[in-house]
């Protein structure tokens, strides 16, 4: 089985599951699938799952754009670029296990703060503050989910899904040209994208019935359960790699 084949097949099914989350939730196909493609092919990362991460949101907004929280969207997408030209320079200077362990940790950190918490406040610092942070983790590693999905965690199913998937959409565009503009955009990572929208579409279309059982006020918990297991896969995939290399 050649090296490609392995990506399409393995990262595949990241991208399937991570799809069926993000269907439901409102983000984590970034979080289930990065750190998988990341292990199979770092050379194809992060540009390979920025272009799921802009094509997927499409589908959402297909349905629920109506519900999306325009003000929100441009707080975050203010704070995102300058946190995106951070994150080019961390992509062209910082190793991919070191981005990888800091991502992960700060994930961490945040589910933490905010499991201990009643509620996150959602205001324009808050939401451009997550939009900055989004824009350093999403450009380096593909994972930008985390801070703004903590930050609307306590809205309503619909909202927080469509909300998100319009910044997704806007950051993933964004990511890919600064990608391309400081020379970390292969040809291979948007051929092996652009293969990883079948598997894409097909989560996504699992996801309805999961849907309507978290929108029953269960949103919160899957978002905090999500990010949480997520950077402890990425945590222990990091850890595996230092200490067994291929």
């Amino acid at each position: 089985m050649t090296d490609v084949v392995l990506v399409l097949m393995v990262g595949g099914l990241a991208v399937f599951v991570g799809a069926i989350v993000q269907g439901s939730v409102g983000f984590g196909v970034g979080l289930v699938a990065a750190p998988v493609l990341t292990m199979l092919d770092p050379g194809v990362m992060p540009g390979a799952i920025q272009v799921v991460n802009m094509t997927l949101p499409l589908f959402t907004l297909a349905t629920e754009w109506r519900r999306v929280d325009w003000r929100g969207v441009g707080f975050a997408t203010l704070g995102r670029f300058p946190g995106s030209i951070i994150g080019a320079v961390v992509i062209v200077y910082v190793s991919v296990y070191a981005r990888s362990i800091f991502v992960a940790v700060m994930v961490l950190v945040a589910v933490v703060l905010t499991a201990r918490a009643l509620s996150v406040p959602r205001n324009g610092l808050t939401v451009t503050s997550a939009g900055f942070v989004s824009g350093i983790t999403g450009t380096a590693t593909g994972i930008g989910g985390p801070p703004i999905a903590l930050v609307y965690q306590n809205a309503k199913g619909a909202q927080i899904r469509a909300t998100l998937a319009m910044f997704f959409f806007l950051s993933a565009a964004q990511s890919l040209v600064i990608l391309a503009v400081v020379g970390e955009l292969p040809a291979s990572a948007l051929t092996t994208g652009a293969a990883l929208i079948v598997p894409m579409v097909l989560g996504f279309a699992v996801s309805g019935p999961l849907r309507r059982y978290l929108d029953g006020g269960k949103v919160r918990v899957a978002v905090l359960t999500v990010a949480a297991g997520s950077a402890v896969w990425l945590l222990a995939q990091n850890v595996v790699t230092r200490m067994w290399p291929a």
